[in-house]
């Protein structure tokens, strides 16, 4: 496999991780949290798979096999920062939303007592 098409596995790993939280997040505010969890399991299974590529290059790099630095890596690279970035903050969003709807259940209980 060439050496482009190694980032390009990166990029296309983290593209799909980042895509599957945002449908997580969509679900989740859907109320849809057994759906936001499989596709959150979904990303965490593509940035497995980007960090492996990226952990193999580095690996590479520390056997003293010199790669080339060239804005495709780069841009590899911040597809991978930002999907993780993404992730996280899906996975608290999750949370969060589990935490409203609990509430808001809660509140609907209380005015039927009233």
């Amino acid at each position: 496999m060439s050496y482009e098409q190694t980032i390009m596995q990166i990029i296309a790993n983290s593209g799909e991780a980042r895509s599957k939280s945002l449908k997580a997040s969509r679900a989740a505010r859907g109320g849809d949290f057994e759906q936001a969890e499989e596709f959150l399991k979904q990303a965490k299974e593509n940035l497995t798979a980007a960090h492996k590529v990226q952990t193999q290059l580095l690996q590479a790099e520390g056997r003293g096999e010199k790669s080339e630095i060239t804005v495709l890596l780069i841009h590899a690279q911040d597809h991978l920062m930002n999907a993780i970035t993404v992730k996280e903050l899906v996975s608290e969003m999750v949370e969060e939303s589990k935490k409203r709807v609990e509430l808001e259940e809660r509140i609907k209980e209380l005015k039927k007592n009233d």
